[in-house]
């Protein structure tokens, strides 16, 4: 289970990052704010991705015991989304014992 959740985050993390970079190459994101911010669905959808940002972040914060490291958290996932989310989940799958559950991923 751990390595299929391995594949299955890491998938998400290049696809991500490979396709904001594509993306940002083709348009800034600022030139397609204007476009964007007029379709109601885009905004709907902004906020949706918004709110479970901060309710995966809500797992962070639980999960890490310092200040510092749930800021930094917290600024990675507002600003890079499932980039930073994806990658959370990588750290804490690879810092698993191997004797240790893909459960214990849950844990604190």
């Amino acid at each position: 289970m751990k390595t299929l959740l391995q594949l299955l985050f890491a998938t998400i993390f290049l696809w991500m990052t490979v396709l904001t970079v594509r993306t940002s190459l083709a348009v800034s994101l600022w030139d397609a704010w204007d476009s964007f911010a007029a379709n109601p669905w885009a905004v709907a959808t902004l906020y949706d991705a918004y709110f479970g940002f901060i309710t995966f972040f809500v797992w962070v914060a639980y999960k890490e015991r310092t200040h510092l490291s749930r800021l930094l958290w917290l600024v990675l996932i507002l600003s890079l989304g499932n980039i930073a989310m994806s990658l959370y989940v990588l750290i804490q799958l690879f810092r698993l014992k191997p004797d240790q559950p893909a459960e214990a991923l849950l844990w604190r």
